[in-house]
């Protein structure tokens, strides 16, 4: 599966962001998916995660800010991110994961699309 995100930009604190990953190749349905992100000098974090159930898992540094979501009908995984934190800024990634069970580590994601920078000012 190959994976394209899109929709980061520049804004300023509390602001509103939706970022989307568009997905092409196998069955996107048959994957559980995720959002990661990578701060500058940081490692990579596993913001959202769904499974093919469309169970979701939120990272507790996010969680009442963040919402995931997909439509496996337009092959397409969305992020809502409301109330914007300068410690938000980084590059944010959508994985796929070769298993219908969505997990919260990075290493278990096998497909990788580039990623799409978020940036937050305060």
């Amino acid at each position: 599966v190959q994976l394209q995100a899109s929709g980061g930009g520049s804004v300023q604190a509390g602001d509103s962001l939706r970022l989307s990953c568009a997905a092409s190749g196998r069955t996107f349905s048959r994957y559980a998916t995720g959002w990661i992100r990578q701060a500058p000098g940081k490692g990579r974090d596993v913001v959202a995660a769904i499974s093919w159930d469309d169970s979701t898992y939120v990272a507790d540094s996010v969680k009442g800010r963040f919402t995931i979501s997909r439509d496996n009908a337009k092959n397409t995984m969305y992020l809502q991110m409301n109330s914007l934190k300068p410690e938000d800024t980084a590059v944010y990634y959508c994985a796929a994961r070769s298993g219908p069970i969505a997990t919260m580590a990075a290493g278990d994601y096998d497909y990788w699309g580039r990623g799409t920078q978020v940036t937050v000012s305060s």
